[in-house]
């Protein structure tokens, strides 16, 4: 494992009280969420835009010719590193099913790219459970430890897919992090600032859709 910023969480997890501290990465997502014909969550299908700063730094750590470009064996390189690293953090996905959290099971495979400057992510994974289209869920993107900051610039970027699930009444709801942390202040424990990843905060602050069907 490459000791670069590339780990994405990896790296907070080494930062007393991460929570408490400002995103070093930055990250415009796309969401896309399908159902079938009988009526169930089949993917989440997620393509990461990176910042020109952190995106810079992937190509100095895997920039093997020193070509000032990514190659696309270099690139493969970069999708199993975040496929290896995500893992731990359910690769950012937060599910909620009738109030329940609902896992996604690995990826095959992160497909990664370079364009403008700037690195991209493209992966699907799946519900580890069957998630009906019966009564309310939601789905967002959010990284536990807060230090990739992951933003949908436009409601748009957050896609019902399957004329049954776009049957379902559906909203876009972003989250005001103060309100939710005045709001939650018994929860938010010594435990939270000090391990944020081994609570289950992070359907709170994470922009989401959210179906009622």
């Amino acid at each position: 494992m490459k000791s670069s910023s590339l780990m994405l969480t990896a790296a907070a997890c080494l930062v007393p009280c991460a929570a408490l501290a400002h995103p070093h990465i930055f990250a415009e997502a796309r969401l896309e969420i399908v159902a079938d014909a009988t009526n169930q969550i089949t993917e989440l299908r997620n393509v990461w835009r990176f910042d020109e700063l952190f995106s810079a730094s992937v190509v100095m750590d895997f920039d093997k010719n020193s070509n000032a470009q990514l190659d696309p064996d270099e690139l493969k390189e970069v999708g199993q590193t975040v496929l290896d690293s995500l893992a731990e953090y359910n690769y950012y996905t937060t599910i909620m099913d009738n109030g329940k959290t609902v896992k996604v099971n690995k990826p095959d495979a992160i497909q990664a790219d370079y364009k403008d400057g700037q690195l991209l992510l493209m992966f699907a994974v799946k519900p580890s459970e069957a998630i009906p289209l019966k009564g309310k869920f939601s789905f967002g993107i959010y990284d536990p430890t807060m230090y990739t900051a992951m933003d949908f610039p436009t409601d748009g970027d957050l896609v019902p897919v399957g004329n049954q699930l776009n049957a379902c009444e559906h909203k876009v709801v972003r989250p005001d992090p103060d309100e939710v942390l005045s709001q939650n202040q018994a929860s938010l424990t010594d435990a939270f600032f000090n391990d944020p990843t081994g609570t289950d905060m992070s359907k709170m602050f994470a922009t989401r859709i959210e179906f009622k069907c």
